[in-house]
């Protein structure tokens, strides 16, 4: 069973920076596809960005591209996404996930493993 566990969240003023982390255990995720979700307040979860573990592609929404960065140190089974030039739209709980295909795909109903979510807020 796979497990994930986000950290890093927190408030931060527009302009500033995060990092996030998700965790993995219970398998390795050779081949596999991780990505970072979002949602916020009375909206659906939406697609951030993916990464592919078998050839490190990604991919990005267009809101966060060129502002955000995902990466993954595979030694410590842990993905990353670093968060700059935050804007108060960013605002949203945000969530880890990863899957069992190889293809990036960023609808939710895609992914098969969840972490619990950490809440960013970003104050103007």
């Amino acid at each position: 069973q796979v497990r994930l566990v986000e950290s890093g969240g927190g408030l931060v003023q527009a302009g500033g920076s995060l990092r996030l982390s998700c965790a993995a255990s219970g398998r390795t995720f050779v081949g596999y596809v991780m990505a970072w979700f979002r949602q916020a307040p009375g909206k659906e979860r939406v697609f951030v960005t993916a990464l592919s573990t078998s050839d490190s592609t990604t991919f990005y929404a267009d809101s966060v591209k060129g502002r955000f960065t995902i990466s993954r140190d595979s030694a410590k089974n842990t993905m990353y996404l670093q968060m700059n030039s935050l804007k108060p739209e960013d605002t949203a709980v945000y969530y880890c996930a990863a899957k069992d295909t190889r293809y990036i795909a960023m609808r939710v109903r895609e992914y098969d493993y969840w972490g619990q979510g950490t809440q960013v807020t970003v104050s103007s």
